[in-house]
């Protein structure tokens, strides 16, 4: 859809999740380019822009960026049963190491449909991970990497936190309140707009 409206597309904030979804699209990896958004023109010279279909911002998430393919190995070398799950925003090598990789909704979805008994170490947040154990205790559910940490970010999106927020919204008294300016505000807007529009039209 998008490479029909322009030329290249920007894709970002995580360059992992947008060569993964590329690369599963069938746009071949040199096609895309990475924008290093320190540098002028992204660190790219014109040629390299003009030949871009998908264009990565350089950035990732911390905790993605944890599991390597490496621990995929060793996992495979302890026990050949595990079947081992990804998300996209993981680098590229260990998703294509992994038996099948997706959304967090894949992921909840995909081990609930195997069959009991079977075995998983999964490539995502570990509080994820630990509710999928919780959730399915007929199967064997394990984090790729055996030292992960919790995400300190999203640890605090929380039943308590949610609460208190409300509160002080309900109080008058709003806090960490975030202000977009003009004009990142209407596009920001526009481009959220989209993305539920097609996230609407791909669930029909």
């Amino acid at each position: 859809w998008a490479l029909k409206e322009r030329k290249i597309l920007f894709f970002y904030p995580d360059q992992h999740l947008g060569r993964n979804t590329a690369k599963k699209l069938g746009i071949p990896l040199e096609s895309m380019n990475l924008w290093n958004p320190k540098k002028p023109y992204g660190g790219l010279e014109k040629e390299n822009i003009l030949n871009t279909k998908v264009m990565l911002w350089q950035g990732c998430c911390p905790v993605h960026m944890m599991f390597s393919s490496k621990q995929i190995d060793t996992i495979r070398a302890k026990d050949p049963e595990f079947k081992i799950i990804s998300h996209p925003e993981c680098s590229m090598e260990v998703v294509d190491k992994s038996d099948c990789a997706g959304s967090t909704d894949f992921i909840v979805k995909t081990i609930a449909a195997s069959p009991a008994g079977s075995k998983w170490a999964v490539g995502t947040e570990l509080n994820l991970v630990n509710r999928i154990a919780k959730e399915n205790p007929d199967k064997t559910i394990v984090s790729i990497n055996p030292f992960m940490c919790l995400c300190g970010t999203m640890n605090r999106i929380d039943l308590p936190h949610l609460t208190w927020a409300l509160e002080q919204i309900k109080a008058g008294t709003p806090k960490n309140v975030i202000t977009v300016q003009e004009p990142d505000r209407t596009l920001a807007k526009q481009a959220l707009a989209r993305m539920l529009e097609m996230s609407v039209t791909l669930s029909k």
